[in-house]
Formats: structure tokens, C-alpha cells, sequence
């Protein structure tokens, strides 16, 4: 009688290089997603000499089809205001500062509203406009 025992070793797959493939693409994503912007709606910004920075507290983009955007969330005209002072309220900076980003075809008017509700809460403005230099 041929009775075969089992072996007292168990096959094992090793996965050590597993756990370092890991690790890197954990650190890749990590520092793909903090090079991300997540304020950003697509625009064509009117050119300007003299690049002026400015610290973003709130983003106001207006598109081309005149629609606001605090952020990125859509917000009709009406609620502007509060919609700005929400977000400068979470932010908490010393000097809280609007960066209006309208589009070239964006009208003077809807540009003006975005100042106007700034102003009201006492807050700067800045117009981002691209750099004409490059």
C-alpha cells in the first residue's frame, strides 16, 4: 500500500512586491490630486499686461452663456450674495479677497453684480485675466 502523506508545508504566493506597487501608486495619486484644481470652469480670460496675484478666497467664474458659479456650483443672480458669504465664512481668512473669473463674452453687467454683492460684504475684488506677456 502506497499511502502518500500531505506535505507539512502549505503553498504560499509571495506578496511583498505587491504591498511596494501599492505603496507608490498611493504617494502617485496623493500628489496628482493635490496638483489638481478643483475650482475650475472653462474660460477664455481677457489678456492684460501686468499679472497681478491675488489670494483666493472665493472664485466667482461667469461663462459665456452669462452663468455664475461660486466655486464650482452653479448660483443664479439672486443668491450671489449669500452664496459668497457662505464660503468666506468656512474660509475664516484675515483678509478675504473675490477673484472674479468671467469669460471674454461675459457682460460688463454680470461682472459689475459679482462687484457690487462683494462690496456689500465689504470684501476685495480682483479680475483674473490672462498674462498678455507669454
Amino acid at each position: 500500500m502506497n499511502i502518500k502523506r500531505r506535505s507539512p508545508h502549505e503553498p504560499q504566493g509571495h506578496s511583498s512586491a505587491l504591498n511596494d506597487i501599492l505603496f507608490i501608486l498611493l504617494l502617485f495619486f496623493l500628489i496628482i490630486s493635490t496638483l489638481a484644481n478643483p475650482n475650475v470652469v472653462k474660460l477664455t480670460n481677457p489678456k492684460a499686461k501686468s499679472n497681478t496675484k491675488a489670494k483666493q478666497t472665493v472664485v466667482v467664474s461667469i461663462n459665456d452663456q452669462q452663468q455664475f458659479f461660486v466655486g464650482t456650483t452653479s448660483v443664479p443672480v439672486d443668491s450671489l450674495k449669500p452664496s459668497i458669504y457662505r464660503v468666506v465664512a468656512k474660509s475664516q481668512d484675515a483678509e478675504p479677497t473675490v477673484v472674479i473669473n468671467a469669460d471674454k463674452l461675459a457682460t460688463a453687467d454680470n461682472i459689475v453684480a459679482v462687484m457690487r454683492a462683494a462690496h456689500e460684504l465689504n470684501l476685495k475684488t480682483v479680475l483674473a485675466v490672462e498674462n498678455n506677456s507669454r
